[in-house]
C-alpha cells in the first residue's frame, strides 16, 4: 500500500475513503487487520501526503510500522518524507493526532521486525522479494488522544478497546496452538496497559469531578470504581498469564473472554449512566 504507481494510487485512495468513512473499518484484504493513515510532508515539497499502512502495537505509547512497499526493490516514498520530516499525523479511525517517527535501528529494529514476521509471515516474504532491509519505524504520540469533548473521548476510547479485543481473539483463535507468539503477548499487554492508564485517569479526575457536580450519581460513581477494580483484577491476570515463559494459549483465551465480557458490560453500563452527565 505504498507504491507511486497510479493502480496504487487509486488503491490506496479507495481505502483511504472507506477508512475515514467506517471510523478505521476497511473491507477486502484489509477486513479485520490494524490499519492506520500516516499523513507525511513531501521530503522535497512540503506537501501533504496520505498512506495508508498497517501497524503494530508496541506495549506503550508507540505504533510500529514498515516500509515493506509492498516487497519493492526501493523504499517507499512515505518513508523518504519520515526521514526529512519526522513530524507526521496518524489516523486510527478513531482519533487523529500529532506524532513523532523515528527508525528503528541495529538490534531494536532486528527485535522488532523478527516479532513482526513471526505475526505475519508476509513481513519475511516482504523483505526477502525487496532484496532490502525493511526499516521499521515507530510513531510516538504527541499527547493523550482528545476528541473534543469528554464524553467523546471517552465512547472513541471504549471502541477501541472492544477493537483491541477482538484482534486478540481473532489472533488467539488462529494462532500457535502450542503457545503464544511474542507480538500476541505485546498486544495482550498494550491493551492491559492502556486499560490501566484510562481507568486511573477517570478514577483520579472525571468521577470525582462529576460526584461533585452531580451529589445524587454517588451510586453509579461507587459501581463504576468498583468494576474498575475488578477489570484491574482481570487485566493483571492476563499480564500475568501472557507474561509467562511457555504461555498457554487455552488460558490466555479464557482470560481474554472473561476480560472481554466483563468489561463489555462495564462500558456499556458507563455509557449509559455516566457519559451523559458529561453531557454526552
Amino acid at each position: 500500500m505504498s507504491s507511486s504507481t497510479p493502480a496504487a494510487n487509486s488503491f490506496n485512495e479507495q481505502v483511504i475513503q472507506e477508512f475515514r468513512a467506517r471510523g478505521g473499518r476497511v473491507g477486502g484484504p484489509f477486513e479485520g487487520g490494524r490499519l492506520l493513515l500516516l499523513t507525511t510532508r513531501g521530503a522535497r515539497t512540503g506537501a501533504p501526503h496520505t498512506h495508508p499502512l498497517g501497524y503494530l502495537p508496541d506495549g506503550g505509547e508507540r505504533l510500529l510500522v514498515i516500509a515493506s512497499a509492498g516487497g519493492s526493490p526501493r523504499h517507499p516514498d512515505w518513508y523518504h518524507n519520515i526521514l526529512a520530516h519526522p513530524q507526521v499525523t496518524v489516523e486510527d479511525g478513531l482519533f487523529t493526532y500529532e506524532a513523532t517517527a523515528e527508525v528503528l535501528r541495529g538490534a531494536e529494529r532486528d527485535r522488532v521486525f523478527a516479532r513482526a514476521v513471526e505475526a505475519e509471515p508476509g513481513w519475511g516474504a516482504y523483505q526477502e522479494r525487496a532484496g532490502r532491509v525493511l526499516p521499521v519505524v515507530a510513531l510516538r504520540a504527541g499527547g493523550p488522544p482528545w476528541a473534543g469533548s469528554a464524553s467523546e473521548t471517552i465512547r472513541r476510547l471504549h471502541e477501541g478497546f472492544r477493537r483491541e479485543l477482538a484482534a486478540i481473539r481473532e489472533e488467539i483463535e488462529r494462532g500457535d496452538p502450542t503457545g503464544l507468539g511474542a507480538q500476541l503477548r505485546v498486544n495482550c499487554l498494550s491493551l492491559c496497559l492502556g486499560l490501566r492508564t484510562h481507568h486511573a485517569g477517570e478514577d483520579a479526575a472525571i468521577l470525582p469531578a462529576v460526584e461533585r457536580g452531580h451529589p445524587e450519581s454517588a451510586p453509579v460513581i461507587r459501581r463504576l470504581r468498583e468494576e474498575h477494580e475488578a477489570v484491574a483484577v482481570l487485566t493483571e491476570r492476563l499480564r500475568e498469564v501472557v507474561s509467562r515463559d511457555g504461555a498457554d494459549r487455552e488460558e490466555t483465551a479464557a482470560t481474554v473472554t472473561e476480560l472481554t465480557e466483563r468489561l463489555e458490560a462495564h462500558l456499556d453500563y458507563e455509557e449509559e449512566h455516566l457519559l451523559p452527565l458529561l453531557g454526552g
